[in-house]
């Protein structure tokens, strides 16, 4: 399996949110998950050429969703904390795009403008 270049910057917590956490994780664990983000990162320059990728596009939630979940939630709690909320979101985001459930809507710039808000729509059989 190839590496793929890093192709962005990734926000990334640089420690976690509590001592707990952090414990009750192996060690270098959430290291990794960022190494991992960060590498299937789709930056600026790799966008228009990667976006409809649904594969690359879920890995890149997926990655995400396990950097917020070890950064930030402890285990053993039972009840979901914030960042274990966030991680389910993201986890549901990429399945989105695994089952091809939703697209990238496309850079704003590049829309062609539609009906004026307000407009009437065409007429049918007109």
């Amino acid at each position: 399996m190839a590496c793929l270049p890093r192709t962005g910057p990734v926000e990334a917590p640089s420690k976690p949110a509590s001592a707990s956490a952090a414990a009750a994780w192996p060690a270098g664990a959430l290291e990794l998950a960022v190494a991992l983000q960060r590498q299937l990162s789709i930056g600026d320059r790799d966008w228009h050429a990667l976006k409809g990728q649904r594969a690359r596009r879920g890995a890149e939630q997926l990655a995400a969703a396990l950097t917020l979940l070890l950064s930030g939630d402890a285990p053993q709690q039972r009840e979901p904390t914030a960042a274990r909320r966030d991680a389910m979101a993201l986890v549901e985001h990429a399945l989105g795009w695994l089952r091809a459930e939703i697209s990238d809507p496309g850079c704003p710039s590049h829309r062609r403008p539609g009906p004026a808000a307000g407009a009437a729509p065409p007429e049918a059989g007109g």
